[in-house]
């Protein structure tokens, strides 16, 4: 139903669209259940980064639409690598009025610390959207290509160049190692506590490059402050309206193109506390339904070269298992597992 009400409004413009949201969320039948209190969405991450961004925008969507007679409170605990939101979750048992965002995170953090956590302590709500990563280096820095930054790179031998990302032994170093491997170079990895500063600590100069998500550094991109040499991913994204004066997402290469095979997408996706309810879980999963068909959200996955695959259930689930197997055999490789003790 929603589809087809988004689908007839979309015909007439953006503002039937967003007409059409806020008729259906004021149409849409009450659910069995709706939260009774103040919602905790924790965001286990930096302020800035791609999750923040993406979890501030659903709150304001949120707001905007009417979506919940309760606010949404955003709320950071990104210590310990995320750990800090993962375990406040998974403490909450049984409580409906806490979610998180999730990034792959959710796998390497546990893997890296040996945090007694899992994805299985929480329950799936919905995927949002598939992440890409990009390598950047700075507009003033003479590579025009991920080639020619890779030869310098390897010309100037082991740890000299300084690689800044999210995290350690999460993502980002991750296809760090990935690409030390791909390429026979070697990094400096300087790890940082979001997307955000990441991006900053490039445009300044203080790193040589990043394999920042391309909604964390869209904004120095556009500004011409830094250059996109190459997308992680089998395939080139398929936006093709210009965002800076020359170049639209679909313009950026893929890393394979270049010569440099590594290819790695990242998980966005919503989860609540175990031991919820039937009822429970289905308001957020007709919530963010709700969200996903809005303008804006549709705006910010183009603008942010998301892969828009929304997700729940047993399919979401079935996906979940299968990233985990993959997640760990890349941390194995890349030497990140925690030591038993």
């Amino acid at each position: 139903m929603i589809d087809s009400i988004i689908s007839r409004a979309r015909t007439h413009g953006t503002k039937a669209l967003a007409a059409a949201v806020l008729a259906l969320a004021g149409a849409t039948p009450a659910l069995a259940w709706e939260p009774a209190k103040p919602v905790e969405f924790v965001i286990p991450a930096g302020t800035g980064g791609g999750a923040d961004q993406m979890a501030r925008l659903l709150q304001g969507i949120v707001i905007k639409y009417k979506l919940m007679k309760e606010p949404l409170i955003v709320v950071n605990k990104s210590g310990g690598a995320g750990a800090e939101g993962f375990l406040a979750v998974k403490e909450a048992k049984g409580d409906p009025h806490k979610i998180i965002i999730s990034l792959s995170n959710l796998f390497t953090t546990p893997m890296a610390t040996g945090v007694p956590f899992n994805w299985k302590d929480m329950t799936p709500v919905a995927m949002l959207a598939l992440d890409q990563f990009v390598l950047w280096t700075n507009a003033e820095q003479p590579y025009k290509n991920a080639s020619e930054y890779i030869a310098a790179v390897k010309a100037a031998g082991p740890n000299k160049f300084k690689m800044a990302g999210t995290g350690s032994k999460q993502e980002d170093q991750i296809i760090t190692v990935a690409l030390e491997k791909a390429t026979g170079t070697k990094f400096i990895y300087v790890p940082f506590k979001g997307g955000g500063e990441v991006a900053v600590q490039l445009v300044g100069g203080h790193v040589n490059s990043t394999v920042n998500n391309p909604i964390e550094a869209v904004a120095q991109w556009r500004a011409g402050k830094l250059r996109a040499l190459c997308v992680f991913d089998d395939e080139r994204m398929p936006f093709k309206t210009k965002v800076t004066d020359t170049q639209s997402w679909n313009d950026i290469p893929t890393c394979k193109e270049a010569g440099v095979p590594t290819n790695y997408t990242m998980l966005r996706g919503i989860f609540m506390p175990a031991g919820v309810t039937s009822d429970q879980l289905a308001f957020y999963v007709d919530l963010l339904n709700k969200v996903a068909a809005t303008p804006e959200w549709k705006e910010y996955m183009e603008k942010g070269a998301f892969n828009p695959t929304f997700m729940t259930g047993d399919a979401f689930t079935k996906w979940l298992a299968t990233a985990e197997t993959t997640h760990r055999t890349l941390m194995t490789d890349a030497g990140f597992i925690a030591s038993a003790k």
